[in-house]
């Protein structure tokens, strides 16, 4: 069976955001699930830096409000890009960890 055309696929939203405190990602699906509730969600990147963890989630448009207020809600997290493209949040991600390293630690 064909994969089903771009369109057909749905909107989505990639937002990328800091933890403090995580050391897996198991852990850091646990505090997802804790901080987003019953909203669609998967995790794609991790990237861990000090005491901070890096990581990029991808949502549907529909969810994408929600999500990022209930990140911000949340004590650990904090969103810091969103993108429809996965590609310029990761770029976003890498100048941040490369323009201010010590604000990571």
């Amino acid at each position: 069976m064909p994969k089903p055309k771009k369109a057909a696929r749905g909107k989505h939203r990639w937002i990328g955001f800091r933890i403090d405190n995580t050391s897996t990602r198991a852990e850091l699906k646990d505090s997802l699930r804790g901080c987003l509730g019953d909203s669609e969600w998967r995790l794609f990147d991790m990237l861990e830096t000090g005491g901070k963890t890096l990581a990029i989630i991808k949502t549907p448009l529909d969810n994408f409000q929600q999500a990022i207020i209930q990140i911000n809600n949340s004590k650990e997290l904090e969103t810091l890009t969103s993108s429809g493209k996965i590609r310029l949040v990761r770029e976003r991600l890498k100048s941040i960890t490369r323009e201010d390293p010590l604000d990571l630690v």
